[in-house]
């Protein structure tokens, strides 16, 4: 059985919802239009209009490592960690931001803060033990790299009488 979208009758003769009433009806269906399309991931749960930061990443494999390279602009290296357990290298941190501005006739000063987390599953053979990261201009290159690999063994197969 599939979901068939409810419309309002309103809408489809053209009239203008107006009233509080209709427009909250509207952000209802919205909000389950949405989640119907995306579950969780497509409501917005921030409040003020601006969502949680979280990190931009860039991941790449080659035969010998994973390298992981994530974007934090405005944070100091000693708030960051990285930690690599159970096939994932979790990526948490605080951002700090403060500016202030002073004039003759105006002051000016905004903050931002906040917690992040980010987690990237790792493939097979990725040597925990081996991980070096680095931070560049904003940039946190993570290089993981992996256990040479084991080839498969044949196990041969004895028939009993």
């Amino acid at each position: 059985m599939g979901l068939i979208p409810w419309r309002s009758k309103l809408r489809e003769r053209g009239s203008e919802e107006t009233s509080p009433l209709a427009a909250l009806r509207t952000e209802v269906d919205r909000l389950f239009d949405s989640f119907i399309r995306e579950p969780l991931g497509g409501l917005d749960w921030s409040f003020g209009g601006q969502r949680p930061w979280s990190p931009a990443i860039d991941v790449a494999e080659n035969d010998a490592e994973v390298m992981i390279r994530a974007e934090l602009p405005g944070i100091e290296p000693e708030d960051l960690e990285v930690s690599v357990s159970a096939n994932q290298l979790v990526l948490s941190g605080e951002k700090k931001e403060s500016r202030e501005e002073r004039g003759k006739d105006f002051y000016h000063s905004e903050r931002r803060f906040g917690t992040f987390r980010r987690s990237v599953p790792l493939p097979q053979g990725v040597d925990p033990e081996k991980v070096e990261a680095e931070y560049t201009n904003g940039v946190l290159t993570i290089h993981l790299k992996k256990s040479p690999a084991v080839p498969a063994k044949r196990i041969e197969v004895k028939v009993k009488d």
